[in-house]
């Protein structure tokens, strides 16, 4: 699976779009649509995703224009106008443009999987690279039925029968609102309410991908975490908002070609974690404690989901990264695999990126769940084990969908 995604940088959705360049990682859900043998991709399958592009931020002209009307307010003489000033400025009035919807060339894809993207507004043309359903663009030009669009590298025709254009609803259904926590920031606070002083609802990390919920309150953002939905200084994130975006024929060559290389570097790592588990002892000890543990034994990941559901109800530390002395939700799954020789991000963002993508229908025992702010390993029957919270530790939960999953992530 595989998905594209484009990423809108801005202090309000509605910003005009203007594509630069930058990475990121997103998430899409299938949704039926119309379908066709001959431009419509006939896979069921979910592609899902790992570039994105930043847009222009609208804001910067009304922040001069505020500027200026401050100035104004602050200047204590009243301004003449003269009737030939008057009829003047009513003339300019009358005939400036009016503002132009930031939506009106914005093209979502409507289909099962993808749409083919074309050279010419042509079947008969040749296959530049797949829009994928939910996906956005920018329409160029109409031509004939078909739509000139451009989405990620890729700049070609769709049939428009296949897109809906102009549709602001439609586009921010199928968006994501993102607040990233700053780099430099180690942990911030997430609180139950948009104030200092107000309880600490949890705690994230530098880097991770936060869903935003509510942005009305000035200098504060809403955010969905593991516990709840809360309020985070607005300082100390980016916006932005993720769609999905097109995929080229050399992007989806390159994409399957790391995805075999990392099946078999998975495979390789498991082969070493079965062989070192043969020959250690079949449990080790908890520091501190007198229950015992199996050393990780196998080499998939159902022995991955077996290896993590040992340490069910030992304690959650933020920042931590023992499996029993505690750890928090990216350090546990970090160090499970770390067990079967494989190497990951002590970061719930930077996850999603780890690994391939699967559909939830093809999910298996080992995968990662990624979401908002939180991961966790699938151990299987709609079930995860992850670090949970501070007060519940270590835990089994069911069913996975609890809350809106961004994205699930093979190793093995």
């Amino acid at each position: 699976m595989y998905k594209k995604a484009l990423r809108l940088t801005a202090c309000g959705l509605a910003s005009a779009l203007l594509i630069t360049g930058s990475n990121a990682t997103t998430y899409a859900a299938p949704v039926a649509g119309v379908t066709s043998a001959m431009e419509v991709g006939a896979s069921n399958d979910t592609l899902v995703a790992g570039f994105s592009l930043t847009f222009s931020n609208y804001m910067a002209s009304s922040e001069l224009v505020a500027k200026a009307n401050v100035a104004t307010a602050q200047n204590n003489e009243t301004p003449v106008v003269t009737e030939g000033d008057a009829a003047q400025q009513e003339t300019a009035e009358e005939t400036q443009p009016a503002e132009e919807d930031p939506f009106a060339n914005v093209a979502i894809a409507q289909v099962d999987n993808y749409v083919n993207i074309r050279s010419e507004a042509s079947e008969d043309s040749e296959v530049l690279g797949k829009l994928y359903n939910n996906s956005a663009a920018t329409v160029q030009q109409t031509v004939d039925g078909w739509y000139q669009i451009t989405s990620g590298t890729v700049t070609g025709y769709v049939k428009s029968e296949y897109v809906v254009v102009g549709d602001e609803e439609l586009a921010r259904s199928v968006g994501r609102r993102v607040a990233t926590v700053n780099e430099d920031t180690v942990t911030l606070f997430v609180r139950t309410e948009p104030s200092t002083d107000a309880k600490k609802l949890g705690m994230v990390a530098g880097q991770d991908d936060l869903t935003v919920t509510d942005e009305s309150v000035d200098g504060w953002v809403k955010v969905s975490i593991e516990e709840g939905e809360g309020y985070v200084s607005a300082d100390y994130v980016t916006l932005s908002t993720e769609f999905v975006q097109a995929e080229s024929k050399e992007e989806e060559a390159a994409r399957l070609a790391k995805e075999e290389a990392e099946r078999k570097a998975a495979e390789e790592a498991a082969k070493k974690a079965a062989e070192k588990s043969s020959k250690s002892s079949s449990s080790s000890s908890k520091s501190g404690g007198t229950s015992t543990y199996n050393a990780p034994s196998g080499s998939d990941g159902a022995a991955v989901a077996n290896f993590a559901s040992q340490f069910v109800g030992n304690p959650y530390v933020a920042g931590g990264t023992s499996l029993t002395n505690g750890a928090d939700c990216s350090g546990f799954v970090m160090s499970v695999y770390a067990q079967f020789g494989v190497s990951l991000p002590h970061s719930s963002g930077a996850m999603r990126s780890c690994g391939y993508e699967v559909s939830t229908d093809q999910m298996q025992p080992g995968d990662i769940v990624c979401y908002s702010g939180h991961v966790a390993i699938y151990v299987g029957n709609n079930t995860i084990v992850h670090a949970s919270t501070p007060s519940s530790g270590i835990k089994f939960t069911s069913p996975i969908d609890y809350k809106p999953i961004l994205s699930v992530r093979r190793i093995f």
